[in-house]
């Protein structure tokens, strides 16, 4: 028997309600679209707390869902909207994270659920660095997870007409930029961060980005530089290391594939060297030589 919504605000604000619970119906029972839509032209103002939560949970599993319109437009920006107005409680957020945290380990047929799974995590990665609210032990989870995402991303697709956006890169990206410009994360935990982007740079597969995924790669890596964790030695390093994953120099110039590679790291490399260049902090300024000497040494 499907929970009501009524019922599952009362858990809400009894505090009883927890991440065990399983997937709710996409829409959630009682909102249809159209009741969804008039939601967002309202600004998704929810005034009752516990209705709000209950409605956060019940939205989430459609940033499974096929319509782009309800994944989106409806779903991602409600949940994205109250995270950012701080009008969801830490234990909402738990357990949306963990709902989110389950999306990644399940079916994704369609291949929307774990890059918009990643995405809404950003948000609430986001809600802890503004402030605090996870003990470190699941912060340190949530790092694994997203550079363990990251690095599993397979599915390159962007934006689709009539399917919207995927976008796993970008997204997982994002999620790793939250983490990043958190103060809670230790050196180590950042240097996962980067190591992390360095796998996306340049996919191996040959995929040329066209929807923005370089600038987006760029953002974690400015911000770690930024909290110190290279000097100029060792970000000139890691950018040098980037190049030899264009592959056989005897294909420069003549293959596809590597023509795409080099496509993704030129705009990568501009990307970093554009907003760092734009800072006036000297420890953000450290990645620019290695950029510049990256940039170089390409064929």
């Amino acid at each position: 028997m499907r929970l009501s919504l009524r019922f599952l605000a009362m858990l809400f604000t009894l505090g009883l309600a927890a991440p065990a619970f399983a997937a709710p119906a996409c829409p959630p029972e009682g909102w249809p679209l159209e009741r969804l839509e008039a939601l967002r032209q309202s600004g998704f103002v929810v005034a009752d707390p516990g209705e709000r939560a209950t409605l956060a949970y019940a939205l989430s599993n459609c940033l499974a869902a096929s319509d782009p319109q309800l994944r989106d437009e409806l779903a991602y920006e409600a949940l994205s909207t109250w995270m950012r107005k701080g009008e969801l409680a830490p234990d909402t957020l738990r357990a949306l994270r963990d709902r989110f945290y389950a999306m990644l380990g399940e079916p994704d047929p369609d291949g929307v659920a774990w890059p918009f799974a990643a995405l809404a995590l950003s948000e609430v990665a986001r809600t802890d660095r503004v402030s605090p609210w996870m003990t470190p032990a699941e912060r340190t989870a949530m790092v694994l997870r997203a550079v363990t995402y990251l690095e599993s991303v397979r599915d390159y697709r962007g934006f689709e007409p009539g399917e919207g956006w995927r976008h796993g890169v970008a997204h997982g990206a994002d999620w790793l930029m939250q983490l990043t410009l958190n103060p809670a994360l230790d050196a180590p935990q950042l240097h996962r961060i980067v190591d992390a982007v360095a796998a996306q740079v340049v996919p191996a597969t040959g995929v040329a980005y066209v929807f923005g995924e370089p600038q987006r790669l760029a953002a974690p890596i400015v911000y770690a530089a930024q909290r110190g964790v290279r000097d100029e030695a060792g970000w000139t390093a890691w950018f040098a290391a980037l190049v030899p994953r264009l592959g056989d120099p005897s294909q420069a110039w003549k293959d596809p594939a590597w023509l795409a590679r080099r496509h993704d790291l030129v705009a990568f490399l501009q990307a970093v060297y554009v907003e760092a260049g734009q800072s006036t902090d000297k420890r953000t300024r450290t990645v620019i030589p290695g950029v510049v000497a990256a940039l170089k040494s390409l064929p």
